[in-house]
């Protein structure tokens, strides 16, 4: 009788903490200013890490892990799921350097019109598409996901926007976007690089009082 009553109090202590694993699974999630003091949030802490990297390691980064930065890449929100994007991978160093001495030759007269790449080893070019209003956003947003994926992945990155300028307002720049072979009715909208970090920046301030709630 003895034991058999240690057994009926054994399965209720067991069932009272799964009741009690169960409630925090569900009730305790952060709200409010516990989400900045939460420890250990993977997400939150990879927003506050990552950096715009602007000096690489010369070496790349192999393709099962480019494979899952696109793939964040391409999960990020868009407007009426148009995804309105196209995306080139450019990871071989002969291709990179092809792009970097068509866009120095296209620029003759400045020092090297190649360093707005930053030196990434690999460069991610985005192109949107010109008939939806809101592709550009999508593309800033499909960016953000692939940097902050990266980040998680121990690689750096950066978003540059002035290959951008160069490239499309320049006809000399065609055998680059010919290279690209984006369909018709697309134009580049972005670059980002990405690569294995050879710095460590600090983080630049930020203006708090940009953002205000509407009481």
């Amino acid at each position: 009788m003895r034991l058999f009553k240690m057994f009926v109090g054994c399965l209720c202590l067991m069932a009272m903490a799964s009741c009690g694993n169960g409630n925090q699974s569900v009730n305790n999630k952060p709200t409010g200013d516990s989400i900045m003091k939460e420890e250990n949030n993977a997400v939150i802490e990879t927003i506050m890490a990552r950096r715009s990297i602007r000096k690489y390691k010369n070496e790349t980064v192999n393709r099962e892990l480019l494979d899952q930065i696109m793939e964040c890449g391409i999960n990020a929100p868009n407007g009426q799921n148009k995804q309105s994007w196209e995306v080139r991978v450019v990871d071989n160093p002969q291709v990179m350097k092809e792009i970097c001495d068509a866009l120095n030759a296209a620029y003759p007269d400045m020092d090297n019109a190649a360093g707005c790449f930053r030196g990434a080893p690999i460069m991610v070019f985005i192109a949107r598409d010109k008939s939806y209003d809101f592709s550009a956003y999508d593309c800033g947003l499909m960016a953000e996901n692939m940097m902050l994926s990266a980040q998680s992945l121990g690689i750096g990155s950066i978003c540059l926007g002035s290959p951008v300028r160069f490239i499309n307002d320049n006809p000399a720049c065609e055998p680059i976007l010919k290279r690209l072979a984006f369909s018709e009715g697309y134009e580049l909208s972005l670059c980002v690089g990405l690569g294995y970090a050879a710095e460590s920046p600090n983080a630049k301030p930020r203006d708090k009082g940009k953002v205000q709630y509407v009481e």
